[in-house]
């Protein structure tokens, strides 16, 4: 574990206790409902968890702010992931704004996210196009002061709840380029509404565009560099997943010791049986291994250093070790691991994702492959 500021603990501290009394008991009813939980984003917003991506004269966390984030994130997820999962869509929407876009560009929508409390969507995969990015279809045409913007984009995290979306288009045969786009413009409509297997409380929906004009002002960065924003974006969420991974894995884990220390099998507690010892040693020390990938990506990301490597090893290790433990944890409480009235389910649910998104784990090997290639 990294040194933490006096400035982390304290909110870390607090958002322990926001956890266990607000977050935590509305985490089964919200997975069943499958609804968005509006009373959480609110929660989260008063804590300021919501814009601590955003420059520091915008309300951002002033230091480490990734670091920080992650942290956040991980205390989050072990109650509830799909809570969790609102700090990494908020940072991810807001990356190309943050560091490609222009003073006036944040001057402009930076207040409109910390000051109007708008959520952010991330609109980049499409049928065709998941962790290959540069298959995107989504077209963005030139019209005199303005870009036409035409596409059908899916699996968008807040994608029916965002107030202002990134959206990655293509303006020429092999050229990317993001446009910041607000919700409310003519000829954006919402698609299907997904019904996932884990994540339940989190919004997943398709997003179409037809038509939709937005000003030439909106291009994010310059024509074409669209590309290199995605990555970059790539490089601050994963060591967030990899967070949000540690921390579904910890809150199995803790679940199940207590669980474990009460249920009595064979004359004895289900603890003392070395088998399951066993199972519980394997995910302490998985835990531990993955906290310290996670924490150092997040640090090289905030001080300006390549951490593409690290990013990707971590979100792989991270999530690989939270499906392990979750599953692992489902068998040391048997038929009731099985079953809703358990968190251990849900748990188990959610992080089969956390291998997927933001790039699945196969796609991860392959990029720490190449950074290694390279030196």
């Amino acid at each position: 574990m990294f040194e933490r500021s006096e400035a982390q603990k304290i909110l870390l501290t607090h958002l322990g206790r926001v956890v266990r009394e607000k977050v935590g008991p509305a985490a089964a009813s919200t997975d069943q409902s499958g609804e968005f939980n509006w009373e959480i984003v609110s929660l989260f917003w008063d804590l300021g968890l919501l814009k601590m991506m955003l420059p520091p004269k915008y309300d951002g966390w002033p230091e480490n702010p990734t670091h920080t984030l992650c942290l956040c994130i991980e205390e989050i997820a072990k109650a509830c992931a799909s809570s969790a999962l609102l700090l990494i869509i908020q940072a991810v929407g807001s990356y190309p704004l943050i560091f490609a876009g222009s003073e006036s560009q944040k001057k402009k929508y930076c207040p409109m996210i910390s000051d109007e409390r708008r959520l952010m969507g991330y609109l980049v995969t499409e049928p065709g196009a998941g962790s290959d990015v540069q298959a995107i279809r989504c077209v963005a045409r030139p019209s005199g002061n303005d870009f036409i913007l035409n596409g059908r984009k899916v699996f968008a995290t807040n994608g029916s709840v965002a107030g202002i979306y990134s959206v990655l288009a293509k303006t020429g045969e092999k050229e990317l380029s993001f446009f910041i786009v607000e919700r409310d413009r003519k000829g954006i409509s919402i698609g299907r509404i997904e019904d996932k297997c884990g994540f339940r409380g989190s919004n997943t929906a398709e997003v179409i565009l037809e038509d939709v004009a937005v000003p030439e002002a909106n291009l994010i960065g310059k024509r074409g560099e669209g590309f290199k924003i995605a990555m970059g974006d790539f490089d601050m969420s994963r060591p967030a997943v990899a967070a949000l991974s540690l921390g579904l894995a910890e809150g199995a884990l803790d679940y199940t010791v207590e669980y474990a220390r009460q249920r009595h099998t064979f004359g004895k507690p289900l603890i003392q049986h070395q088998a399951i010892q066993f199972l519980l040693a394997d995910a302490s020390t998985l835990i531990e291994a993955s906290r310290g990938l996670m924490e150092r990506a997040a640090l090289a990301f905030d001080s300006g250093n390549k951490n593409t490597r690290l990013a990707s090893m971590a979100k792989f290790f991270c999530s690989d070790a939270a499906m392990k433990i979750t599953t692992d944890m489902v068998q040391v409480l048997g038929g009731y691991g099985y079953i809703k009235d358990y968190p251990i389910e849900r748990m188990f649910r959610d992080a089969k994702l956390t291998q997927i998104f933001e790039g699945a784990n196969q796609i991860q090997r392959m990029i720490i492959g190449r950074e290694i290639s390279k030196t």
